[in-house]
């Protein structure tokens, strides 16, 4: 039997790992730092980001979480993401799944995904 991506990307604690490790990327990358970095100074307001996001990515990679927060639209809304800024932060995601050993098929996976929330993410 085929392994859901969730599976492939070690379940919630792969998943938790690579969240983790993505918004530390995202907070060293000063292409898009300007936008995590306060974070840091409300660091229970980033567990809840953090979590919302493990749960977004669980849920849709075909894992048990429920995810229970904003549409990407609403969460996203004022936010006025360029284009740029949400490649920078793709390749972000990727350094995370390299650094965590995740295969090409389950990258390209992890691609298709954030691909397809791209129009619901940008400029909005």
């Amino acid at each position: 039997m085929t392994k859901t991506l969730f599976e492939r990307l070690g379940g919630s604690d792969g998943i938790s790992n690579i969240v983790d490790d993505t918004v530390e990327n995202h907070m060293n990358n000063p292409e898009v730092n300007a936008r995590f970095l306060p974070f840091k100074d409300r660091p229970e307001h980033l567990a809840i980001i953090k979590q919302h996001t493990i749960d977004f990515f669980s849920a849709g990679s075909g894992g048990p979480a429920a995810y229970k927060g904003k549409d990407m639209v609403t969460a996203h809304t004022g936010m006025n993401i360029s284009p740029a800024e949400y490649m920078h932060v793709v390749d972000d995601i990727f350094a995370a799944l390299d650094k965590n050993g995740i295969d090409e098929d389950s990258k390209k996976d992890v691609l298709s995904i954030l691909w397809s929330l791209k129009g619901m993410i940008i400029s909005k």
